[in-house]
């Protein structure tokens, strides 16, 4: 039995800002991963990739995460380009893709929590959402690979043909703002998680620029992010949603968003996925966010 277990594809990230271009190792299962095991979690990963890029297998083995992997002829590579300072504003282009699960893929796993984190639409499916699902388990999904197709080889929002299958089978539904407002048509933050809320999940998750919400049916719960520099922007969302999920297992939402804003808020000060340790977010959160 694992506490957690990630799920997605690997990917090769392009990351074009204000301050340079860099390629980092990325992937939703990735950063997932590495913030459940710098809170203590049994956790495991499911993903697939080329063999040319095991490298971020045998990293997250050596921090204690149990992998299975899926090898591929090439990684799923996505090229993200900030034109601000806003990390809700960006366009990806989709160079390679490492393809679709199936059910066979993530069969045998048993998890007090799963996270799902698609990049884009297909690559995690209903069949596989359905072979997941566990009685008492938390299931989480993060919206955004299920609104995002690939088209001449650019990311756009499609609408979602299968919401009204998904959305009552989850636990946490993770969106960021861009995608609230294309799932809702509601600017408006709170209005949007009621929304969302209404369609199923048991608790709805949105991160924006300056933080994270979440609303749980009855009351609402926000905290900010505070990073002391705003560096690792990719995979924010990411690191959140499996944050919020870790503490979700011990805390009430309430102490479960504190933790969850201020270890991605040690992730953004970094590229790639968190690496400190549990003491350092715990002194964060009684530092900043008590």
């Amino acid at each position: 039995m694992y506490d957690l277990v990630c799920i997605g594809n690997f990917t090769k990230d392009t990351i074009v800002s204000a301050s340079g271009t860099r390629v980092v190792p990325g992937g939703a299962f990735n950063f997932g991963a590495h913030a459940a095991r710098a809170l203590g979690l049994r956790t495991a990963a499911v993903t697939r990739l080329a063999r040319a890029d095991d490298a971020v297998v045998r990293e997250l083995e050596s921090i204690g995460v149990d992998v299975r992997v899926t090898y591929t002829e090439e990684s799923t590579s996505l090229r993200l380009e900030y034109p601000s300072d806003n990390p809700d504003e960006r366009s990806l282009t989709v160079t390679a893709n490492a393809g679709s699960f199936t059910p066979g893929e993530v069969a045998g796993i048993d998890a007090r929590a799963a996270v799902l984190g698609p990049s884009f639409y297909g690559e995690i499916g209903l069949e596989v959402i359905r072979a997941l699902l566990r009685p008492d388990s938390i299931l989480a999904i993060d919206v955004q690979g299920y609104i995002r197709r690939v088209t001449d080889g650019r990311l756009s929002y499609s609408p979602w043909a299968e919401r009204r299958d998904v959305l009552p089978l989850v636990t946490v539904l993770k969106t960021d703002a861009v995608e609230s407002r294309f799932l809702t048509g509601e600017s408006d933050l709170h209005r949007a998680a009621r929304i969302l809320h209404g369609e199923g999940p048991r608790e709805v998750l949105i991160t924006h620029r300056e933080g994270v919400l979440v609303f749980d049916g009855t009351r609402e719960y926000a905290a900010p992010f505070l990073p002391a520099a705003l560096v690792g922007r990719s995979g924010r969302g990411d690191t959140c949603l499996a944050s919020y999920v870790s503490r979700r297992l011990v805390d009430p939402p309430a102490e479960a968003i504190l933790w969850a804003a201020a270890l991605t808020s040690k992730k953004l000060e970094a590229d790639g996925p968190y690496k400190g340790d549990y003491a350092t977010v715990e002194r964060f959160v009684a530092e900043r966010y008590r």
